[in-house]
């Protein structure tokens, strides 16, 4: 079974209610297998733009990776998160090459 990714770039403008966020996600995390490869930390942009934040979420199948974003407790977790940021995600099929 071929793993998917959630790929983010992330501004934050409010890090103590995004935090409500990420205490919120938690759930459907664990629920769909979620599994942080990358959650912020040191970077180096070599091409083009990016946002203060990069995320890279490993989930056991593409599939898993879209219903989790599509579930209720995501949904619910992501409206805490949108009135204070604005972010860019991809989720994107892993390579079994």
């Amino acid at each position: 079974m071929t793993k998917g990714y959630w790929v983010a770039h992330v501004d934050v403008d409010d890090m103590e209610t995004y935090k409500t966020y990420i205490a919120a996600n938690a759930e459907p995390f664990a629920t769909y297998g979620a599994r942080f490869l990358v959650r912020g930390g040191d970077r180096t942009v070599k091409e083009g733009a990016s946002r203060s934040r990069t995320v890279v979420i490993e989930f056991p199948s593409y599939e898993d990776a879209l219903a989790c974003y599509e579930s209720e407790d995501y949904q619910k977790a992501k409206a805490l998160r949108d009135p204070v940021s604005i972010g860019d995600l991809v989720i994107i099929r892993g390579y079994d090459g």
